[in-house]
Protein backbone atom coordinates (compact mmCIF):
# COMPACT_ATOMS: atom_id res chain seq x y z
CA UNK A 1 0.00 0.00 0.00
CA UNK A 2 1.69 3.58 -1.00
CA UNK A 3 1.57 6.18 1.42
CA UNK A 4 -0.62 9.12 1.87
CA UNK A 5 0.41 11.66 -0.44
CA UNK A 6 0.21 15.19 1.28
CA UNK A 7 0.49 18.50 0.47
CA UNK A 8 0.94 20.82 3.28
CA UNK A 9 0.34 24.85 1.97
CA UNK A 10 2.12 26.93 4.15
CA UNK A 11 3.84 24.41 7.18
CA UNK A 12 6.31 26.02 8.82
CA UNK A 13 3.98 28.18 11.22
CA UNK A 14 3.09 26.77 15.16
CA UNK A 15 0.68 24.29 14.30
CA UNK A 16 1.64 23.61 10.58
CA UNK A 17 5.66 22.93 11.19
CA UNK A 18 4.35 19.98 14.14
CA UNK A 19 1.68 18.44 11.86
CA UNK A 20 4.66 18.35 8.95
CA UNK A 21 6.74 16.33 11.22
CA UNK A 22 4.08 14.31 12.41
CA UNK A 23 2.68 13.44 9.36
CA UNK A 24 6.87 12.91 8.23
CA UNK A 25 6.93 10.35 11.48
CA UNK A 26 4.06 7.99 10.36
CA UNK A 27 5.46 7.28 6.79
CA UNK A 28 3.50 9.65 4.63
CA UNK A 29 5.03 11.41 1.77
CA UNK A 30 5.15 15.28 2.85
CA UNK A 31 5.26 18.34 -0.04
CA UNK A 32 5.53 21.48 1.25
CA UNK A 33 4.25 24.37 -0.77
CA UNK A 34 6.20 27.44 0.93
CA UNK A 35 7.24 30.89 -0.30
CA UNK A 36 10.13 30.59 1.74
CA UNK A 37 10.20 33.61 4.07
CA UNK A 38 9.88 31.66 7.38
CA UNK A 39 12.85 31.94 10.09
CA UNK A 40 11.54 30.48 13.08
CA UNK A 41 10.86 27.18 11.62
CA UNK A 42 12.81 25.35 8.46
CA UNK A 43 10.83 22.29 6.44
CA UNK A 44 12.77 18.99 7.37
CA UNK A 45 15.03 17.54 4.69
CA UNK A 46 12.55 14.67 4.12
CA UNK A 47 10.06 16.88 2.82
CA UNK A 48 9.51 17.93 -0.69
CA UNK A 49 9.60 21.98 -0.76
CA UNK A 50 7.41 23.21 -3.67
CA UNK A 51 8.70 27.13 -3.59
CA UNK A 52 5.65 29.53 -4.44
CA UNK A 53 3.16 32.07 -2.80
CA UNK A 54 -0.48 30.53 -2.48
CA UNK A 55 -1.44 33.90 -3.86
CA UNK A 56 0.59 33.94 -7.03
CA UNK A 57 -1.79 31.45 -9.13
CA UNK A 58 1.02 31.19 -11.86
CA UNK A 59 3.71 29.94 -9.38
CA UNK A 60 1.91 27.98 -7.99
CA UNK A 61 0.74 25.93 -10.75
CA UNK A 62 4.31 25.95 -12.22
CA UNK A 63 5.15 24.41 -8.73
CA UNK A 64 2.26 22.25 -8.59
CA UNK A 65 2.92 20.60 -12.34
CA UNK A 66 0.62 18.29 -12.70
CA UNK A 67 1.21 16.17 -9.34
CA UNK A 68 -2.10 15.00 -7.55
CA UNK A 69 -2.75 14.43 -3.80
CA UNK A 70 -4.52 12.35 -1.66
CA UNK A 71 -4.66 15.24 0.99
CA UNK A 72 -4.20 18.90 0.69
CA UNK A 73 -4.01 20.82 3.79
CA UNK A 74 -4.40 24.53 3.61
CA UNK A 75 -3.37 26.93 6.44
CA UNK A 76 -2.69 30.44 5.19
CA UNK A 77 -6.22 30.74 4.16
CA UNK A 78 -7.78 33.39 5.67
CA UNK A 79 -10.14 34.97 3.32
CA UNK A 80 -13.39 33.28 1.08
CA UNK A 81 -11.43 33.99 -1.70
CA UNK A 82 -8.52 31.96 -0.86
CA UNK A 83 -10.46 29.09 -0.28
CA UNK A 84 -12.50 29.42 -3.84
CA UNK A 85 -9.18 29.85 -5.52
CA UNK A 86 -8.30 26.10 -3.82
CA UNK A 87 -11.77 24.33 -4.88
CA UNK A 88 -10.52 25.68 -8.11
CA UNK A 89 -7.00 24.43 -8.42
CA UNK A 90 -7.96 21.10 -6.32
CA UNK A 91 -10.85 19.81 -7.20
CA UNK A 92 -10.52 16.69 -9.28
CA UNK A 93 -6.53 16.43 -8.06
CA UNK A 94 -6.95 15.84 -4.05
CA UNK A 95 -8.66 13.26 -2.51
CA UNK A 96 -9.47 15.59 0.80
CA UNK A 97 -8.87 19.33 1.42
CA UNK A 98 -8.63 19.93 4.86
CA UNK A 99 -9.13 23.62 5.93
CA UNK A 100 -7.62 25.09 8.98
CA UNK A 101 -10.18 27.22 10.77
CA UNK A 102 -10.83 28.43 14.33
CA UNK A 103 -12.51 27.70 17.41
CA UNK A 104 -12.94 31.45 18.17
CA UNK A 105 -15.63 31.01 15.21
CA UNK A 106 -17.85 29.63 17.96
CA UNK A 107 -20.86 31.65 19.21
CA UNK A 108 -18.99 34.18 21.61
CA UNK A 109 -19.98 34.18 24.67
CA UNK A 110 -20.61 30.55 24.33
CA UNK A 111 -24.37 29.88 25.44
CA UNK A 112 -22.83 26.56 26.91
CA UNK A 113 -20.13 24.66 27.43
CA UNK A 114 -18.51 22.05 26.68
CA UNK A 115 -18.44 23.19 23.41
CA UNK A 116 -19.74 21.04 20.21
CA UNK A 117 -18.66 20.84 16.95
CA UNK A 118 -22.56 21.50 16.90
CA UNK A 119 -22.22 24.64 18.52
CA UNK A 120 -23.63 27.93 16.33
CA UNK A 121 -21.07 29.92 15.06
CA UNK A 122 -20.87 33.54 15.81
CA UNK A 123 -18.30 35.81 16.65
CA UNK A 124 -19.46 39.31 16.46
CA UNK A 125 -15.90 41.11 17.79
CA UNK A 126 -13.87 39.59 16.07
CA UNK A 127 -13.72 39.98 11.74
CA UNK A 128 -10.30 36.93 11.72
CA UNK A 129 -12.98 35.07 13.14
CA UNK A 130 -15.88 36.51 10.80
CA UNK A 131 -13.88 35.91 7.79
CA UNK A 132 -13.18 31.91 8.73
CA UNK A 133 -16.60 31.66 8.68
CA UNK A 134 -17.33 33.25 5.49
CA UNK A 135 -14.24 30.19 4.58
CA UNK A 136 -16.43 27.43 6.18
CA UNK A 137 -19.83 28.65 4.63
CA UNK A 138 -17.88 28.18 0.91
CA UNK A 139 -16.26 24.46 1.64
CA UNK A 140 -19.70 23.41 3.11
CA UNK A 141 -21.91 25.13 0.00
CA UNK A 142 -18.76 23.29 -1.96
CA UNK A 143 -18.97 19.80 -0.51
CA UNK A 144 -22.98 19.96 -0.64
CA UNK A 145 -23.17 20.82 -4.80
CA UNK A 146 -20.31 19.41 -6.23
CA UNK A 147 -19.17 16.88 -3.27
CA UNK A 148 -15.58 18.62 -3.10
CA UNK A 149 -14.33 16.97 -0.29
CA UNK A 150 -13.88 19.19 2.04
CA UNK A 151 -12.51 18.25 6.03
CA UNK A 152 -12.51 20.99 8.40
CA UNK A 153 -10.46 21.63 11.85
CA UNK A 154 -10.92 24.83 14.35
CA UNK A 155 -7.73 24.67 16.60
CA UNK A 156 -8.08 26.79 19.79
CA UNK A 157 -5.17 28.23 21.31
CA UNK A 158 -2.17 26.26 20.23
CA UNK A 159 0.99 27.03 21.04
CA UNK A 160 5.00 26.07 20.44
CA UNK A 161 8.30 27.07 22.43
CA UNK A 162 8.03 30.80 20.41
CA UNK A 163 4.42 31.66 21.37
CA UNK A 164 3.84 32.50 24.99
CA UNK A 165 -0.09 32.61 25.25
CA UNK A 166 -0.54 36.48 26.71
CA UNK A 167 -1.02 39.54 25.50
CA UNK A 168 2.36 41.25 25.43
CA UNK A 169 4.16 37.90 25.26
CA UNK A 170 7.69 37.83 26.84
CA UNK A 171 6.96 41.33 27.87
CA UNK A 172 4.74 39.68 30.49
CA UNK A 173 7.53 37.48 31.55
CA UNK A 174 9.61 40.13 31.78
CA UNK A 175 8.05 42.19 34.18
CA UNK A 176 7.28 39.44 35.99
CA UNK A 177 11.16 38.58 37.08
CA UNK A 178 11.65 42.52 37.41
CA UNK A 179 9.14 42.25 40.12
CA UNK A 180 6.66 44.47 38.67
CA UNK A 181 3.07 44.00 37.89
CA UNK A 182 1.27 42.69 35.65
CA UNK A 183 -2.67 42.83 34.50
CA UNK A 184 -4.52 40.01 34.20
CA UNK A 185 -8.27 40.46 32.97
CA UNK A 186 -11.20 40.09 35.15
CA UNK A 187 -10.98 38.00 38.14
CA UNK A 188 -8.64 35.50 36.51
CA UNK A 189 -10.63 32.52 36.78
CA UNK A 190 -12.01 31.98 33.44
CA UNK A 191 -11.21 29.13 32.09
CA UNK A 192 -8.69 28.51 28.75
CA UNK A 193 -7.52 25.70 27.20
CA UNK A 194 -4.14 25.60 25.54
CA UNK A 195 -2.70 22.89 23.45
CA UNK A 196 0.84 21.75 22.46
CA UNK A 197 1.41 22.09 18.55
CA UNK A 198 2.54 18.11 19.26
CA UNK A 199 -0.11 17.16 20.61
CA UNK A 200 -2.49 18.92 18.04
CA UNK A 201 -0.51 17.49 15.44
CA UNK A 202 -1.37 13.78 16.40
CA UNK A 203 -5.18 14.19 15.87
CA UNK A 204 -4.82 16.14 12.63
CA UNK A 205 -2.31 13.78 10.88
CA UNK A 206 -4.93 10.76 11.98
CA UNK A 207 -7.49 13.12 10.00
CA UNK A 208 -5.38 13.16 6.84
CA UNK A 209 -6.94 10.44 4.20
CA UNK A 210 -9.29 9.27 6.34
CA UNK A 211 -12.63 8.95 4.60
CA UNK A 212 -14.60 9.30 7.89
CA UNK A 213 -13.53 12.67 7.51
CA UNK A 214 -14.80 13.94 4.52
CA UNK A 215 -17.38 16.39 4.85
CA UNK A 216 -17.31 16.99 8.64
CA UNK A 217 -15.54 19.52 10.84
CA UNK A 218 -13.56 18.63 14.54
CA UNK A 219 -11.81 21.22 17.07
CA UNK A 220 -8.66 19.36 18.49
CA UNK A 221 -8.07 20.66 21.50
CA UNK A 222 -6.10 19.63 25.19
CA UNK A 223 -8.67 18.77 28.08
CA UNK A 224 -6.30 21.29 30.39
CA UNK A 225 -8.77 23.62 31.11
CA UNK A 226 -6.57 26.17 33.08
CA UNK A 227 -7.65 29.68 34.69
CA UNK A 228 -5.84 32.71 33.06
CA UNK A 229 -4.53 32.96 37.30
CA UNK A 230 -3.10 29.55 36.24
CA UNK A 231 -1.63 30.42 33.30
CA UNK A 232 0.54 32.94 34.64
CA UNK A 233 1.60 31.01 37.79
CA UNK A 234 2.85 28.28 34.97
CA UNK A 235 4.78 30.87 33.26
CA UNK A 236 5.67 32.35 36.68
CA UNK A 237 7.01 29.09 37.90
CA UNK A 238 8.98 28.04 35.04
CA UNK A 239 10.49 31.81 34.86
CA UNK A 240 11.57 31.57 38.76
CA UNK A 241 9.25 33.74 40.13
CA UNK A 242 7.86 32.29 43.03
CA UNK A 243 5.12 35.01 43.77
CA UNK A 244 3.82 36.77 40.47
CA UNK A 245 2.46 40.19 41.16
CA UNK A 246 -1.34 40.38 39.61
CA UNK A 247 -3.80 43.30 38.93
CA UNK A 248 -7.16 42.41 37.84
CA UNK A 249 -8.74 44.44 35.38
CA UNK A 250 -11.67 44.26 33.74
CA UNK A 251 -11.96 43.81 29.83
CA UNK A 252 -13.81 46.40 29.13
CA UNK A 253 -11.15 48.94 31.01
CA UNK A 254 -8.68 47.05 28.92
CA UNK A 255 -9.94 47.33 25.88
CA UNK A 256 -10.74 51.00 26.69
CA UNK A 257 -7.13 51.53 27.07
CA UNK A 258 -5.24 49.32 24.20
CA UNK A 259 -7.50 48.31 21.32
CA UNK A 260 -5.77 45.32 19.83
CA UNK A 261 -5.59 43.97 23.84
CA UNK A 262 -8.86 44.09 24.22
CA UNK A 263 -9.79 42.84 20.65
CA UNK A 264 -8.14 39.55 21.70
CA UNK A 265 -10.06 39.50 25.04
CA UNK A 266 -13.40 40.62 23.95
CA UNK A 267 -13.42 38.28 20.80
CA UNK A 268 -12.04 35.61 22.56
CA UNK A 269 -9.66 35.06 25.64
CA UNK A 270 -12.98 36.69 27.59
CA UNK A 271 -14.38 33.65 27.58
CA UNK A 272 -14.47 30.43 29.37
CA UNK A 273 -13.78 28.15 26.49
CA UNK A 274 -13.89 24.33 27.37
CA UNK A 275 -14.37 21.63 24.52
CA UNK A 276 -15.48 18.10 24.19
CA UNK A 277 -12.66 16.19 22.22
CA UNK A 278 -15.42 13.33 21.80
CA UNK A 279 -15.91 13.82 17.50
CA UNK A 280 -11.84 13.68 17.35
CA UNK A 281 -11.05 10.84 19.31
CA UNK A 282 -14.21 9.00 18.00
CA UNK A 283 -12.19 9.67 14.09
CA UNK A 284 -8.83 9.31 15.56
CA UNK A 285 -9.28 6.85 18.49
CA UNK A 286 -4.94 7.06 18.85
CA UNK A 287 -5.33 10.81 20.13
CA UNK A 288 -4.68 11.89 23.37
CA UNK A 289 -3.17 15.22 24.31
CA UNK A 290 -0.43 14.43 26.94
CA UNK A 291 1.76 17.65 27.15
CA UNK A 292 0.62 19.88 30.15
CA UNK A 293 1.11 23.59 29.66
CA UNK A 294 3.41 23.33 32.61
CA UNK A 295 5.78 21.71 30.51
CA UNK A 296 4.97 24.00 27.40
CA UNK A 297 5.66 27.12 29.54
CA UNK A 298 9.40 25.64 30.75
CA UNK A 299 10.35 24.82 27.14
CA UNK A 300 8.96 28.56 26.29
CA UNK A 301 11.59 29.87 28.71
CA UNK A 302 14.07 27.78 27.90
CA UNK A 303 13.78 29.44 24.33
CA UNK A 304 13.30 32.37 25.05
CA UNK A 305 16.36 32.37 27.64
CA UNK A 306 18.74 30.68 25.11
CA UNK A 307 19.20 34.00 22.77
CA UNK A 308 18.86 37.35 24.27
CA UNK A 309 17.47 38.63 20.41
CA UNK A 310 14.37 37.17 21.02
CA UNK A 311 13.55 38.58 24.41
CA UNK A 312 12.27 41.71 22.82
CA UNK A 313 10.09 43.66 24.84
CA UNK A 314 6.44 45.59 23.15
CA UNK A 315 6.71 49.17 24.59
CA UNK A 316 3.11 49.88 23.36
CA UNK A 317 2.00 46.91 26.04
CA UNK A 318 4.30 48.13 28.59
CA UNK A 319 3.40 51.80 28.43
CA UNK A 320 -0.51 50.24 28.73
CA UNK A 321 0.20 48.08 31.10
CA UNK A 322 1.47 51.26 33.30
CA UNK A 323 -1.34 53.35 32.12
CA UNK A 324 -3.78 50.25 33.60
CA UNK A 325 -1.91 49.94 36.54
CA UNK A 326 -2.38 53.68 37.60
CA UNK A 327 -5.49 53.69 36.84
CA UNK A 328 -6.80 50.32 38.75
CA UNK A 329 -3.79 49.37 40.76
CA UNK A 330 -5.71 48.66 44.08
CA UNK A 331 -4.89 51.57 46.89
CA UNK A 332 -3.87 51.22 49.95
CA UNK A 333 -6.52 51.60 52.71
Amino acid sequence: MSPVKVLFIGGTGTISSACVRRALDVGMDVFVLNRGSGTLRSVPKEAHLLRADIHDPEAVKKALRDREFDVVANFVAFEPEDVRADIELFAGRAKQYVFISSASAYQTPPARIPVLESTPLRNPFSRYSQKKIECEDVLVQAYRESGFPATIVRPSHTYDRTTIPTVGGWTVVDRMRRGKEVVVHGDGTSLWTLTHHVDFAKAFVGLLGNPRAIGENYHITSEEFLTWNQIIGHLADAAGVSDPKIVHVSSAAIAAADEGWGGALLGDMKHSMVFDNTKIRTAVPEFVATIPFATGAREMIDWYDADSSRRRLDEKFIAATEFLLETYRPRPR
